[in-house]
């Protein structure tokens, strides 16, 4: 894939004001949501969402201005193009041997259960422990140093600990799916009959229990306890967006402050705190760890405003499970929100309910179609991979190699996120 970005970095000056911006909100959780939302959006894009006051919560002047628009520049400078997943190919190969290690149980059933989606053929895309990897590579920074002979043993047991926080994400992330398909009543996953689906509810929801428990004992061996912290809220935000999706009132489900929230904590809140944790691990300052933060934040929204736009335009053989699905489950995601800014008479299609209702499942489709939302949903999604692509170009400098290598890639990721296809 040919890439071509012409960046310009941001300022030294403007580079602690960023960062105080964003600590002097991390802790609220109105935040979370106004700022996944509100950043570098156009005042055009304000008013159809209808949220100004919302919107008074954005980022400092530095990135309103910055030119890391990657995804709308074109440059004279055209670098070489890089695979992300095969520059830690050989760790992502350990870390899935160690998964399989891990969910080894003494009960056969248990066993079997656990590891079905971490069998060779069934692994995914093993993007979250790909993106966790470039982080910790990228992030190979100076910070105070260890006399010289402790350097190269310190380095190896920090590699080693940033190979966990992978770990535990991916258990992470797959207990949350096993746990979505019974919520979902799903028959397939990764293009293969989904666990409840093959095994029961009961088998699915207990192997997602027992990957997170050895996702615990995994994260407490760290014996850091503000990574302890940080994986421990995405497991409180998973268990909240889902519960936010199963309860929304009428005026929620219309909301797109509503929906970014929701989307912040069902898909966005484990890159964004294992990206910080990686940096927690490694000694970085708040400013750096804010910077991981921000980086996995706006990936994970954009990957999921993608992946809402591929529930309407992709296949079934492609996504890997039943394309539609999101709709005809009664859940409204971007493109829908858009189109009913378009087109207000969906509001009450929407209000009527779309599961089990193929008459206004089909008269939502059709007001879609005529209308930009699937065009905004990727404008959206754009913004936020931009923003994530900012995050990077603005942590501090370095001439190694390896550590330009790395961050390059994770700008690569950005495009490949909103480039996809299935």
């Amino acid at each position: 894939m040919l890439f071509s970005r012409g960046f310009s970095r941001i300022q030294r000056s403007s580079f602690n004001g960023l960062c105080r911006c964003f600590l002097s909100h991390r802790r609220d959780p109105q935040f979370v949501a106004a700022s996944a939302y509100s950043l570098s959006l156009s005042d055009s894009t304000q008013k159809i969402m209808g949220c100004r006051e919302f919107f008074s919560w954005g980022l400092p002047p530095v990135f309103h201005v910055s030119k890391h628009q990657i995804h709308q520049q074109s440059s004279s400078v055209v670098e070489e193009p890089l695979d992300p997943f095969s520059l830690v190919s050989d760790e992502l190969s350990i870390i899935a041997n160690r998964l399989r290690a891990m969910v080894v149980a003494e009960v056969p059933k248990l066993a079997s259960a656990a590891e079905y989606f971490f069998k060779m053929g069934v692994e995914g895309k093993r993007f979250r422990p790909t993106v966790l990897l470039l982080m910790s590579t990228a992030l190979n920074i100076t910070v105070p140093e260890p006399p010289a002979q402790l350097r190269e043993a310190l380095s190896t047991e920090l590699r080693a600990r940033q190979q966990c926080i992978a770990e535990v994400t991916e258990m992470i992330h797959v207990a949350s799916l096993l746990h979505d398909d019974v919520l979902d009543d799903a028959d397939t996953r990764r293009g293969v009959g989904s666990l409840n689906c093959v095994m029961g509810n009961k088998l699915a929801v207990l192997a997602g229990d027992f990957l997170l428990s050895r996702a615990c004992v995994a994260l407490a061996s760290l014996r850091n306890t503000e990574v302890v912290s940080l994986l421990s809220t995405v497991v409180e935000h998973l268990v909240t967006g889902e519960t936010m999706q199963m309860t929304t009132t009428s005026d929620q489900r219309c909301s797109m402050e509503f929906y970014i929230q929701k989307t912040y904590f069902k898909t966005a809140s484990l890159i964004s705190n294992s990206c910080k944790a990686i940096a927690v691990l490694a000694g970085h300052t708040t400013e750096v760890a804010t910077l991981a933060y921000e980086y996995g934040k706006n990936l994970g929204l954009a990957f999921q405003l993608i992946d809402d736009v591929l529930d309407f335009t992709g296949t079934s053989a492609s996504l890997g499970k039943g394309s539609l699905s999101d709709i005809r489950h009664g859940i409204v995601t971007a493109p829908i929100l858009f189109a009913m800014e378009e087109f207000p008479q969906l509001r009450t299609v929407v209000e009527q309910g779309l599961d089990n209702n193929p008459a206004n499942i089909e008269l939502a489709l059709d007001y879609l179609g005529r209308s930009r939302g699937i065009h905004r949903t990727r404008e959206l999604a754009t913004k936020h991979a931009n923003l994530a692509a900012a995050a990077i170009e603005s942590l501090p400098e370095s001439e190694d190699e390896n550590v330009r290598k790395s961050r390059r890639a994770l700008l690569d990721l950005t495009h490949i996120v909103i480039t996809r296809t299935k």
